[in-house]
C-alpha cells in the first residue's frame, strides 16, 4: 500500500474518498469536477482521497499524477481488490473528522454533499446516506436496475428489519469516531461492506440522516450485477443468522429447568410470528433470486428458458421437500404466467415481465406456506406417536 499527494494547509474537516479500479476513463473528469464542486461549495477544508483498490490499467498513472497537480488530492494503491476494502483502509487512514464516499461516475448529483455531510459536521447525526427511494428523489435508470434495487431494500426491510431506505447507493458519509466503532465490526470486503455498516449502526442505535438525491444510471458501471446480487444475498443471510443464534441463546437460559418440551421432542418450538418472519424473510430472498436470475438470463436464453433455469437453479438452493411440492407449482405458474403476459401483450417489456414473474412469486410463496406448516405438523405427531410408543 502506499499513498501520494500530501494535502498542506488546514487539517481536513471533510475526506471524500472515491474508490477506484480500472477506471482510467472516468477517473480524472470525475476527480476534477469534485474538486472544482468542493472549492466552490464547500466552507471547510477537504480532502479526496482516490482509493486504488488493484486498477491494472492507467488507473494508477492518472491518480499519481492528479494528486501531484491539486494540493486537496490524495492517492492510496492497494494490492487487492475490493471496495470495502478500499474504505476500510481509507477512512482508517483519515484524520478528517468526517469521512465520505462516492462513486468516481458521480452519478450522484453533487448539490446533495453538502446536505449529506452537514448534519456530520454539526454532529446531530452519526451518519448520512443518499437515498434514491424516498420522496424527493429524482432517479434515471433503467427497468433493470429498479426493480434489483427495490427489491433488495425490500428483503433488508423483511429479513433483517432495517428503518434505512436506500442501501446501496454509492453516496455516504460517516462521523470518524463512529467509523472507528464500526469498521472492525464489518466483515464484508466488497459491495456489501455499505450494507453491513449500516446495519450495524441502525442495530448499535446510531443517527442515519437521509438525503433524497438525483441520480442517473451510469450505462458503463463496473459492477456485475448477478455475482453482486447473489454475494449480497449471502451476506443478508449471514447477518441474519447473528441475532436469530443470540436470540435463541437468550430464549435457552428462560426455559424451566425441568421437563421436556411440549410436543414431547428434543426442541422447544419457535414462537410463531418469530416463524412467519423467517419464512417471509427466505422467500423474499427466493423471489430475489428469482428475478436476478432470470434478468441475467433472458438475453440469451429467452424467457421461457430463462425462467425455467432460473427457477431450477432456485430449487436446487432449497431444502429437498420444498423441491418436490412446489417445483413443479413453480414451473407451472412461473412458465404459465410467461405465456399469458406474451399472449396478450407480444411486445411486453421486460419490466413488465419481471411484474408478472413476481407476482407469480407470491402466489408461489403461499403455496409452500401450508406445505411447511403441514409438514412440521406431522413431525411433531411422528415425535408424540414415537414417545407415546416407547412408554
Amino acid at each position: 500500500m502506499s499513498d501520494a499527494g500530501d494535502v498542506s494547509g488546514a487539517p481536513p474537516v471533510l475526506d471524500v474518498v472515491v474508490p477506484v479500479f480500472n477506471e482510467e476513463t472516468d477517473l480524472e473528469p470525475g476527480v476534477r469536477r469534485l474538486h472544482t464542486h468542493l472549492r466552490e461549495t464547500f466552507p471547510y477544508a477537504f480532502r479526496i482521497t482516490v482509493a486504488d483498490n488493484a486498477s491494472t490499467d492507467a488507473t494508477p498513472r492518472i491518480a499519481a499524477r492528479l494528486a501531484g497537480e491539486l494540493p486537496e488530492v490524495r492517492w492510496l494503491r492497494l494490492a487487492e481488490k475490493g471496495r470495502g476494502r478500499a474504505l476500510r483502509a481509507a477512512w482508517s487512514r483519515s484524520e478528517a473528522p468526517v469521512l465520505a464516499y462516492l462513486d468516481v461516475d458521480l452519478s450522484t448529483e453533487l448539490t446533495a454533499l453538502l446536505p449529506l455531510v452537514a448534519p456530520l459536521v454539526a454532529g446531530h447525526s452519526d451518519l448520512a446516506i443518499g437515498t434514491r427511494l424516498a420522496p424527493g428523489a429524482r432517479v434515471v435508470r433503467g427497468a433493470k436496475r429498479e426493480v434489483i434495487s427495490r427489491c433488495y431494500n425490500a428483503v433488508l426491510r423483511l429479513t433483517l428489519g432495517v428503518g434505512f431506505s436506500d442501501a446501496q447507493c454509492g453516496f455516504k458519509a460517516v462521523r470518524r469516531e463512529v467509523a472507528g466503532r464500526l469498521l472492525p465490526l464489518v466483515r464484508d470486503t466488497e459491495w456489501f461492506f455499505d450494507t453491513e455498516l449500516l446495519v450495524l449502526a441502525e442495530r448499535s442505535g446510531l443517527r442515519i440522516h437521509e438525503v433524497p438525491v438525483d441520480w442517473v444510471d451510469d450505462p458503463d458501471s463496473r459492477v456485475d450485477l448477478l455475482p453482486t446480487a447473489l454475494a449480497d444475498l449471502r451476506g443478508i443471510a449471514r447477518i441474519a443468522r447473528r441475532p436469530a443464534r443470540t436470540a435463541l441463546a437468550a430464549a435457552a437460559e428462560t426455559l424451566p429447568a425441568a421437563g421436556p418440551p411440549p410436543d414431547g421432542g428434543e426442541h422447544w418450538p419457535a414462537p410463531v410470528a418469530a416463524r412467519a418472519r423467517r419464512y417471509a424473510g427466505v422467500a423474499a430472498l427466493a423471489v430475489l433470486a428469482h428475478l436476478l436470475l432470470y434478468a441475467a438470463l433472458r438475453p440469451a436464453a429467452g424467457a421461457q428458458s430463462a425462467n425455467a433455469l432460473a427457477v431450477l437453479v432456485c430449487a436446487l438452493a432449497g431444502p429437498a421437500a420444498h423441491r418436490r411440492v412446489t417445483l413443479p407449482a413453480a414451473l407451472l405458474l412461473t412458465g404459465g404466467t410467461l405465456t399469458a403476459l406474451h399472449h396478450t401483450a407480444p411486445s411486453a417489456a421486460h419490466r413488465t415481465e419481471l411484474a408478472a414473474l413476481l407476482a407469480a412469486d407470491l402466489v408461489v410463496a403461499l403455496l409452500r406456506s401450508p406445505f411447511r406448516r403441514a409438514r412440521a405438523a406431522r413431525a411433531g405427531t411422528a415425535r408424540r406417536h414415537t414417545g407415546a410408543a416407547a412408554s
